[in-house]
């Protein structure tokens, strides 16, 4: 049915999305005691988060799909 897909919240500039064209992106979350340190992680969890197209083009995690089959085909023959 149009029109009723849920709606989610690109993480970086807020705009709302339909669910179908949201990129989603596994977030590594880590929790201690001394930022930046990987000796003193006490938690780790992984979260989801939504981008939209744009936002995600820009951070480099969606890329087209012609550039994603040359970078596959490329691996094959080596």
């Amino acid at each position: 049915m149009r029109g009723s897909e849920s709606q989610v919240v690109c993480d970086s500039c807020g705009r709302r999305v339909p669910r179908s064209k949201g990129i989603v992106y596994e977030k590594m979350v880590k929790y201690g005691t001394e930022p930046n340190s990987l000796s003193n992680v006490r938690f780790m969890t992984r979260r989801k988060v939504y981008y939209c197209i744009s936002c995600a083009k820009h951070r480099g995690i969606f890329e087209k799909k012609a550039r994603e089959a040359e970078r596959h085909s490329a691996n094959k023959f080596e």
